[in-house]
């Protein structure tokens, strides 16, 4: 072999040995994570869920008219339990925001007897048609809630055995928080006020009255 092709191997070997030296530079590696780094991350409230729930309430029941003898205006107070059943659902709207709509009914027994044991009320069940919006902390959900509210109350008139049954219709509004216990198990803390508005009974004479009510309820949701 002469000298220019010893020289010419020479050079391509070279070549080759500076050409890999450059290429190793060129691998940069990316840094592991942190020890103990979590990404941040949303709650993942997005999608329907059904629940579950059950509280206590007090509320007011108002003649408009005067009736047994009480004048206009004379308001009756009304405690009771109730236990219901809730659906709904959930989308994010931003990053910490989550909006939603919710449905609930709910069997109670808000009410009492008034002017002596004369008049005795009942709601039996009440409900709502819900929009609610609130923040994503991640393991947790405080939000605001408003709609519509209706409920079932029968009013009797013991002293001249009549009785009379309406369901009223108004608006609700309220506040609550829920907190994930599991994945896709969170707990409902949740207030709300309720003024169901006016219905004419029908007792001895024809007679108006005005339901409102508030509610501190807890339960449990599942989301799918």
């Amino acid at each position: 072999m002469n000298r220019f092709a010893i020289a010419l191997l020479a050079g391509v070997a070279g070549v080759s040995v500076m050409s890999s030296a450059f290429a190793a530079d060129l691998i940069i590696s990316e840094p592991a994570p942190a020890v103990g780094y979590v990404t941040p991350a949303g709650g993942n409230w997005d999608g329907v869920f059904v629940g579950a729930f059950a509280g206590y309430g007090w509320g007011t029941l108002t003649t408009e008219d005067g009736y047994l003898g009480d004048v206009a205006g004379t308001e009756y107070d009304a405690t009771g339990w109730q236990v219901g059943v809730a659906a709904g659902v959930n989308f994010t709207v931003s990053e910490a925001i989550v909006a939603g709509l919710v449905a609930d009914i709910a069997w109670s027994d808000l009410g009492g007897d008034f002017v002596g044991g004369d008049l005795e009320s009942n709601t039996d069940w009440q409900g709502s048609l819900r929009g609610r919006i609130g923040f994503d902390g991640g393991a947790f959900l405080p939000y605001v809630t408003g709609g519509l509210a209706f409920a079932n109350n029968t009013l009797t008139d013991n002293a001249g055995v009549f009785e009379d049954t309406q369901t009223h219709i108004g608006w609700t509004l309220g506040a609550g928080v829920e907190f994930a216990v599991a994945d896709n198990v969170s707990l409902d803390l949740q207030y709300r006020y309720s003024d169901f508005g006016s219905k004419t009974y029908d007792l001895a004479a024809p007679t108006d009255y005005s339901l409102t009510s508030h509610a501190v309820t807890a339960g449990v949701n599942f989301r799918f």
